[in-house]
């Protein structure tokens, strides 16, 4: 055959759209390959329903390819020994990928990959796939160049791919055989590109139409919220492709009466907003991987040995005592989404009401989450934990946020049908139900449901002291002006504090509150609510 093209596909599960593959077909033949490495699946923030999503999007990735050609090539084992056989056996002329910013792991193991090209003199053209530009020296300007990338013309899929005689395409392995625990997930999304461009017709024609009244009610949220997060999360949509389907839904809306565009102009602007910030969070990992594992703002860390371990096993199956937590933990449990708001909440309580260190919290939720997408997950992480050092702190008031965004009780009842009995005047609180109205009811508190965990308003006035104690004086203000210089967006408008007047802590925080209460403050799934 000669010396190969291997496009190598990894978050990026399509033919369109995909520059890597376009590319590398205009120098001669492709081996459209893709590796299932065990040790990546094995890791602490992977999961049964992450794999089932994803070799469903290689079972529709290899008809594709097929229909060009050439199906996609699977193996099993570390990439670069895959990369290496294929070197000896054919002669390798260059190696295409998008770039990634994937975990800790993923990181590693690139760089091992880039050892391997550079040992053996071959290419490795990486090319981005999002708005996140690496190598980034400052964050100024970076709002245009993202801008300049979405404006970029779609690649094509190519014409045609020679097929590679003799090469067996391999299975696509199952969920037992790389090990992982069962995990049902009854009401996940399917995966695959022509799911992911029937989500985005619906979105953008029918469902979308108040996308910015309704994407903060779990009641509402399911429907009305895009759910594309984790077709772009798997690559089976491209940002780019997204963005454009969607501007031109907007120019089509334009050229209609007002009367008729209804608050259609106002949900697509919310929408692309939250495709910016997608990858304005996804910068931040590809600027300082470790933020991963280590507090952004290093003089808000705290012990996670003290954690308590009941607390953490209540609040990962949803028995916290706190109906809304309970209920959302429970439907995502269930349907591996949530909407950004239950997201920040479930993460604001575990953090601040049950003092849980944010990467115990962090690691279940990404196992849950569909769409985990490692640079967004942790920013929002630490966003919620409060040890950004850049964001104002909230502290969500979880029977509130059950009151304002589910008054009538149907999404509590929906995952909580313990508490079918109690009546909507004690649902949210269930522990004010009286002796008298719980024994004539047949509801025993404690028993059918648990007591809180804590006391939500003793917790949250505790947390609030602790927190805001921890970012006084001027070597955290110093230090958290480094980190909005290197990681802040540039429309935040927070100033330097050091020095500058005098209350500047508080200065810092009117300032950052007004900003987060729209802007930053969007919840975790920014990729795409």
């Amino acid at each position: 055959m000669g010396p190969l093209q291997i496009v190598w596909f990894k978050r990026d599960l399509r033919t369109a759209d995909h520059q890597p593959l376009l590319q590398a077909s205009r120098l001669g033949p492709v081996l459209p390959l893709v590796v299932v490495e065990p040790e990546f699946w094995q890791q602490p923030d992977a999961s049964g329903r992450h794999w089932a999503f994803c070799a469903e999007g290689l079972e529709e990735l290899r008809s594709d390819l097929a229909r060009l050609g050439q199906p996609l090539v699977v193996r099993v084992g570390a990439v670069e020994e895959v990369l290496e056989r294929a070197r000896r056996q054919f002669g390798v002329a260059g190696l295409w990928s998008h770039e990634e910013t994937g975990n800790g792991w993923t990181y590693a193991r690139d760089r091992r990959v880039a050892a391997w090209a550079l040992e053996h003199g071959i290419p490795w053209h990486e090319i981005p796939q999002f708005g996140v530009i690496r190598r980034l020296a400052s964050r100024d300007g970076w709002a245009r160049r993202w801008e300049a990338r979405m404006a970029e013309p779609l690649a094509s899929p190519p014409a045609a791919l020679a097929p590679l005689e003799g090469l067996e395409p391999g299975p696509i392995p199952t969920a037992a055989e790389l090990a992982l625990a069962p995990d049902p997930c009854a009401g996940r999304q399917k995966g695959g590109r022509r799911e992911g461009l029937a989500l985005l017709e619906s979105f953008l024609q029918e469902r979308g139409a108040r996308y910015h009244r309704e994407l903060s009610s779990p009641t509402t949220a399911f429907e009305s919220c895009s759910r594309l997060s984790a077709h772009l999360a798997w690559g089976t949509l491209s940002m780019r492709e997204v963005i454009q389907t969607s501007r031109l839904r907007g120019a089509a809306l334009r050229a209609l009466p007002a009367a008729e565009r209804a608050g259609w102009p106002r949900a697509l602007r919310g929408f692309e907003e939250r495709l910016h910030w997608h990858c304005h969070f996804i910068q931040k990992l590809e600027s300082q991987p470790d933020l991963e594992f280590r507090e952004l703002h290093p003089l808000t860390a705290v012990d996670p040995s003290a954690a308590d371990p009941e607390r953490l096993a209540a609040w990962c199956d949803g028995r916290t005592g706190l109906p809304f937590v309970d209920a959302c933990m429970r439907a995502l449990i269930a349907t591996g989404w949530i909407n950004f708001r239950m997201r920040a909440m479930l993460l604001s309580v575990a953090s601040h009401h049950l003092e849980l260190p944010w990467r115990s919290t962090g690691l279940h939720l990404a196992r849950l989450f569909l769409d985990y997408e490692p640079g967004i997950h942790w920013s929002q992480c630490q966003m919620q934990a409060g040890t950004t050092g850049i964001n104002t702190i909230r502290i969500y008031n979880p029977i509130k946020q059950g009151q304002d965004h589910d008054p009538q009780g149907l999404f509590m009842r929906q995952w909580l049908p313990e508490l079918d009995a109690v009546p909507l005047l004690h649902l949210h609180e269930p522990w004010t139900l009286p002796a008298l109205t719980a024994q004539r009811l047949n509801f025993a508190p404690g028993v059918d449901y648990p007591q809180p965990i804590v006391d939500p308003v003793a917790a949250a006035r505790a947390a609030r002291e602790r927190l805001w104690a921890r970012r006084q004086g001027q070597a955290f203000r110093e230090l958290a002006d480094g980190i909005q210089q290197k990681h802040g967006s540039r429309r935040s408008g927070l100033a330097p504090s050091s020095g500058k007047a005098s209350g500047g802590g508080r200065r810092r925080r009117r300032t950052a509150s007004a900003l987060n209460n729209d802007a930053i403050q969007l919840g975790l799934d920014l990729n795409l609510s």
